[in-house]
């Protein structure tokens, strides 16, 4: 069986190489064998000159001529993929390979096909002190889309903004995707809900960066969420 990871990259030359290294030598679970694909959603800066020294046969890279949005350049690389099971990883080093196998382990188990990595269930909110909040209002944002997911569609997440969600392929064949920004994780979250199909939740490590460490998401990514799962639940 074979797992695809699928890594959306735009500007990133601080971190592309350090994380595709982890995700290479990252070891799975017996019978599984991993494929990585890369999309440069169109890099600017040394992020596309790095990705040629590890382009090869285990990881495999492809470009937007222009920068397109984190949706698109997933779906470009869902429509590369052969695993059965794809998982989707950002480019920064905010979350950890290493959990993979915990991520795994509900699918191969058969109990789900679909996980989420979630990043909040314990995770405090602080406004001061040395171990504060980076980027409360992020924090407050995340739990706010995650409760209007839970009302809109009956779900009981606690984290449907995490950039760890791992899947069958199956489940994806049949689902369109729309979004071409960060509007993918409400959209691809409320079809799956919409299906009917359970998101079983693991717990992970994450990392969070601040602007000036080169986070992209805005608040105006957060309206976009808000319409994407009003949309899809009283429009599409």
């Amino acid at each position: 069986m074979k797992l695809s990871i699928i890594i959306p990259v735009y500007n990133e030359e601080k971190t592309i190489g350090e994380l595709l290294q982890k995700v290479n030598n990252q070891k799975l679970p017996k019978g599984l064998i991993k494929e990585i694909i890369v999309v440069d959603d169109g890099s600017s800066d040394l992020t596309q000159n790095i990705l040629k020294g590890y382009k090869n046969k285990m990881i495999k890279v492809f470009r937007h001529k222009e920068n397109l949005g984190k949706g698109a350049a997933i779906r470009t690389g869902l429509e590369k993929v052969s695993g059965e099971i794809c998982i989707i990883q950002d480019a920064d080093l905010e979350y950890d390979p290493q959990d993979y196998q915990r991520l795994l382990d509900p699918i191969l188990k058969d109990q789900t096909q679909v996980v989420y990595g979630t990043r909040l269930i314990n995770y405090p909110l602080k406004f001061w002190g040395q171990e504060k909040t980076v980027l409360p209002l992020h924090l407050i944002a995340n739990r706010f889309l995650t409760l209007l997911t839970n009302i809109l569609y009956g779900s009981n997440l606690s984290d449907m903004e995490t950039g760890y969600k791992l899947f069958r392929k199956k489940v994806l064949e049949n689902i369109v995707v729309n979004s071409r920004k960060f509007d993918f994780e409400a959209e691809i979250t409320a079809k799956i809900l919409r299906q009917g199909i359970k998101i079983v939740e693991v717990p992970i490590k994450c990392k969070p960066r601040t602007y000036n460490e080169g986070k992209k998401i805005s608040w105006k990514d957060g309206v976009s969420a808000i319409w994407t799962l009003f949309r899809y639940r009283l429009i599409d």
